[in-house]
């Protein structure tokens, strides 16, 4: 999965992009103020080791990211 494609996947699940540093975007969502992701923005695939932690990160699914896509 592309990283820009993960990161319009969590800003429609409430996520909202607080600021970029570098090639790295800061997410953090809008009620749980608790959560929040940084997510590589390098224009390649992310490792699926790091789109698990994303996930475990902002308490996301494998089936609730399918279902966002």
């Amino acid at each position: 999965m592309k990283a820009k494609d993960l990161v319009r996947a969590l800003c429609r699940n409430d996520f909202y992009v607080h600021h970029t540093k570098g090639s790295h975007a800061h997410l953090l969502h809008k009620f749980k103020t608790h959560m929040r992701a940084v997510v590589p923005i390098h224009g390649k695939e992310l490792a699926p080791k790091t789109l698990k932690t994303i996930l475990i990160q902002t308490e996301i699914s494998v089936e609730e990211l399918k279902k966002i896509l």
